[in-house]
């Protein structure tokens, strides 16, 4: 049997075998597809056909571009294919081998990877680069480190080659719908695409496509990255308001349902909330009661929350909300442990005095989640103007809660407010401190204390709403704790301080003064 290579571990690999009937029908009907393309190159190219990629492709088709797929396991070109035709005839087209995938593409050249994040992209790169011109350009697609595309984009322009890293969020519903798409790196690549991902990307009545120029470098890939990590802090709090309403307001996953139901119709009108709803109300196909309660509590992760801490301990900026979500995932990861835990700290004997009046826990966790929100949000926002600020990339806060308002995960009605905070002032120091967001806070902050109050009583953790509740504590206080280890700072390692009412630094020798005053 012939021997071909394999483009992502260049190990040899046996031949695919001999197509089915089935299949080689399909090959027949795209062979007659290309043929009449042949006058014509296509528009685009995507390489990568996993669930997104198939849906992005289909997408592109579907308004209008046409484009050709490739896919190392020839099995996925064929599958898309078909679905492209079972689809409405889009006009996709299957290639099995990259050199003959390159060349079905029009100059100058557009491809889009979306290909698992690392070593995958680099092999991809290669394999397909191999094949491209002067001027072509490469965009990955995928969740990758910000420094990754910048190294990439470099070796790129060595070649000629142009490069993009877009991030896409929507998961598979918007890939195939309209994404949210964010797009940085070189702006020649981005006119090249930029008249198809404005067709592309979701759109939104009052404010348009969800996609816009994000910036130099990596920056389409950063943004991306504390999208998912505001994400992480927003799935956290809402778990946090399902957990309180659930284990001390005794509600039902009916009554959970109504509840978040209600809630969409106003301020906390979002994606996450109204999938929230919808996966109360499916009940267990496979034993009785509800899924939800079925479902392991063991949360996995893909790595963009984790890079997001890691950004803000190397910024210096505070996201608590971000950084408790992070920790909840560790912990949830923990079952067997937690579960070893509970027998020994046995949960039922925390008792607290507190009668509970089901209505008004409804409306005070309501407002909580909100505040809560608010401040997620603020240091999402903190981040990315911090790392634009580094790198000189120009990032305006605005427009991006203006592409975040429509196809992607976080979207939700209060996106529009916190990009008139930012269209007001664009140079914000902090959501908390707009005017409209400020009074939104404390309007809500007794309610908020009640809360998470009320969860320390109980034993319910909310680690996610206290962080955020410190985290606005600690930002209104004009003076803070901080002069105390400052001063031990000194003490044990005569690291200075400054002084309230004397410019300059100083250092006191602590213990010789201590040792005066104790003889």
């Amino acid at each position: 049997m012939k021997k071909e290579i394999c483009i992502f571990c260049h190990q040899p690999q046996a031949a695919v075998q001999q197509p089915s009937r089935s299949n080689s029908v399909v090959a027949q009907n795209q062979g007659e597809r290309m043929a009449e393309q042949s006058s014509k190159l296509n528009r685009i190219g995507l390489a990568g056909l996993a669930v997104m990629g198939q849906n992005l492709a289909l997408n592109i088709a579907e308004k209008g571009f046409p484009i050709s797929v490739y896919n190392r396991t020839t099995s996925k070109v064929d599958e898309t294919t078909e679905r492209a035709k079972l689809e409405g005839n889009l006009p996709v087209f299957g290639f099995h081998d990259p050199e003959s995938f390159v060349n079905s593409i029009q100059k100058p050249r557009v491809i889009i990877m979306l290909v698992k994040a690392g070593a995958p992209v680099d092999q991809t790169i290669k394999t397909l680069s191999a094949y491209m011109e002067k001027g072509d350009c490469i965009i990955d697609g995928g969740n990758e480190w910000y420094e990754n595309t910048e190294r990439r984009e470099k070796a790129m322009a060595e070649l000629g080659l142009l490069y993009l890293g877009m991030g896409v969020s929507g998961g598979e519903e918007g890939a195939r719908n309209g994404p949210s798409m964010m797009p940085g790196g070189s702006i020649e690549a981005y006119k090249y695409i930029e008249d198809i991902v404005l067709k592309v990307a979701a759109q939104v009545p009052d404010s348009g496509p969800c996609v816009t120029y994000i910036g130099k470098g990596g920056s389409g890939n950063f943004v991306k990255m504390i999208h998912n990590g505001i994400e992480y802090g927003d799935m956290q709090l809402i778990s946090e308001a399902y957990d309180v309403l659930k284990s001390v307001g005794k509600l039902s996953n009916e009554e959970l349902k109504n509840v978040f139901t209600e809630w969409n119709k106003g301020e906390l009108q979002s994606f996450l909330i109204e999938i929230t709803a919808d996966i109360f109300g499916i009940k267990d196909d496979k034993a009785d009661g509800y899924l939800v309660d079925k479902v392991l509590d063991k949360t996995g992760m893909k790595g963009t929350g984790k890079w997001t801490v890691q950004q803000a301990a190397e910024l210096s900026i505070a996201a608590p909300t971000i950084e408790a979500s992070l920790d909840s995932r560790f912990m949830s990861g923990l079952k067997e442990e937690r579960t070893e835990a509970s027998k020994v700290f046995n949960f039922g004997e925390i008792i607290s005095p507190e009668k509970v009046d089901k209505e008004k826990l409804i409306h005070d966790v309501r407002q909580a989640l909100y505040a809560s929100k608010i401040c997620s949000y603020a240091q999402g926002m903190n981040l990315i103007r911090a790392k634009s600020i580094e790198m000189g990339w120009g990032l305006k806060l605005g427009e991006l809660a203006r592409i975040w308002k429509g196809g992607c995960i976080i979207r939700a009605i209060f996106l529009d407010r916190i990009k008139k905070a930012y269209d007001r002032n664009a140079d914000l120091a902090n959501l908390l401190v707009d005017p409209e967001f400020a009074k939104e806070i404390m309007d809500r902050q007794s309610a908020w204390r009640r809360v998470v109050t009320l969860s320390i009583n109980h034993g319910i953790s909310t680690p996610g709403m206290s962080a955020s509740l410190a985290y606005f504590d600690t930002y209104r206080r004009a003076r803070l704790p901080a002069n105390l280890v400052q001063a031990q700072r000194d003490y044990f390692g005569a690291h200075t301080y400054e002084r309230v009412d004397i410019p300059g630094a100083f250092h006191t020798e602590w213990f010789k003064l201590a040792t005066k005053i104790d003889n």
